[in-house]
C-alpha cells in the first residue's frame, strides 16, 4: 500500500471501492477480530458438491496453490471416507506446505484416531444439535449428542490434536442447548475453537451476527463460522459474523459445497480487505486466488 494510499483505505495503487464503506456511521458497530483465519474446506466440503470428485493427486494440487495464496488451514478431508482421502491427507502433511492441516472427523473415538494418524495439526469434529437434526434424522436422544461429545473431543486432547468443536444444524437449534452443550463439552471434554454452523443457510444477516455475539458472550474459545448458501447469503452472514468478533471463516474456492454450496473464498477475502480494511491474507497474494479458482473449477470440471 502507498503512503497515499494508507489515509485512504478505499482507494490504492490496486483498488478503488466506495469511501463510505469506511465512514463512521457505518462501523461504529463494527467489532471485529484484529486479524481473520481462513480455513479453506475445499477439498472436503467442496466436494459433497454433486458431481465434483477429486483425485489424490487433485487434491494435493488444490492444496498446493492454496498455500502459494497465503491461505492459513487447509481442511484436506475426512479419514473415515476412504482409503484415498486418507493417502490424500497423509500427502499433503508430508509436503509441508505452510499452512496448518486439518481433517474432519465424526464424534467417534475412532475418527478422531484415524485423524491423529495422519498426523495432521488439527481435527474438526461435528455433531448434531438441533432438535430436529438429533431426534427425527438421527434418531437420538440428546443426551447421546452430548455424551459422544465429549469422549471424541477428549479424546483429540489426549491425541495433541488442536480440537474444533463443529454443531450441525446450530441455526436451527435452540439457543440454550446449544451453550450449554458448548459448556459442557469445554469442561467435561475439550475445545479449542467453537464453530457456528448454518448447515442450510437459513441465517439472515442479521442473525448472523446475533449468532456471533451470543456465542462470544458465553464462549471464551476462539470462534469460527462456517455458513451455507442455501438463500444466497453465505458470504454475506459470513462477514456479518466476523464484524460481530468471529475469528476464523470457513470457506471454498467459488462457493462450490454441499447442496447451494458454502461461503465462497474468493468474494469473502476481497470483501474483508477492500471494504473493511482487516487483516486476512497478504494482499500481495489476492492475485493468487484467480490461479487457484481456475484450477478448482478445472479439476472439479465446472469450467
Amino acid at each position: 500500500m502507498s503512503e497515499h494510499s494508507k489515509g485512504t483505505p478505499w482507494k490504492t495503487d490496486d483498488w478503488f471501492v466506495s469511501p463510505w464503506n469506511y465512514v463512521d456511521e457505518v462501523t461504529k458497530d463494527f467489532n471485529p477480530p484484529k486479524k481473520v483465519i481462513i480455513h479453506d474446506v475445499t477439498l472436503r466440503d467442496g466436494e459433497q458438491q454433486a458431481g465434483v470428485i477429486y483425485t489424490k493427486d487433485d487434491k494435493v494440487r488444490i492444496a498446493e496453490k492454496l498455500a502459494e495464496a497465503g491461505v492459513q488451514r487447509i481442511e484436506t478431508g475426512m479419514p473415515a471416507v476412504s482409503p484415498m482421502d486418507e493417502a490424500a491427507i497423509r500427502e499433503i502433511v508430508k509436503r509441508n506446505l505452510g499452512p496448518e492441516i486439518f481433517c474432519f472427523s465424526r464424534c467417534i473415538v475412532d475418527d478422531v484416531k484415524r485423524a491423529a494418524d495422519c498426523g495432521v495439526r488439527g481435527v474438526v469434529i461435528e455433531i448434531p444439535v438441533s432438535a430436529h437434526m438429533v431426534g427425527q434424522a438421527y434418531r437420538w436422544p440428546l443426551e447421546k449428542a452430548i455424551d459422544l461429545s465429549i469422549k471424541a473431543t477428549a479424546c483429540a486432547k489426549e491425541q495433541g490434536l488442536y480440537t474444533v468443536f463443529f454443531t450441525i444444524d446450530g441455526t436451527r437449534a435452540d439457543m440454550d442447548f446449544l451453550l450449554n452443550l458448548v459448556d459442557r463439552v469445554a469442561t467435561e471434554g475439550h475445545m479449542d475453537a467453537f464453530t457456528l454452523v448454518d448447515t442450510f443457510g437459513v441465517l439472515s444477516p442479521q442473525a448472523a451476527s446475533y449468532f456471533a455475539r451470543k456465542v462470544k458472550e458465553r464462549v471464551s474459545k476462539p470462534i469460527e463460522v462456517h455458513f451455507h448458501s442455501d438463500f444466497g447469503m453465505g458470504v454475506a452472514n459470513t462477514i456479518m459474523a466476523v464484524l460481530s468478533g468471529a475469528e476464523v471463516i470457513h470457506s471454498t474456492v467459488g462457493g462450490i459445497g454441499e447442496r447451494c454450496g458454502n461461503a465462497d473464498l474468493c468474494s469473502v477475502i476481497p470483501n474483508l480487505i477492500l471494504k473493511k480494511g482487516l487483516k486476512c491474507l497478504d494482499e500481495t497474494k489476492l492475485k493468487k486466488l484467480t490461479e487457484v479458482s481456475r484450477y478448482v473449477n478445472e479439476v472439479a470440471n465446472l469450467a
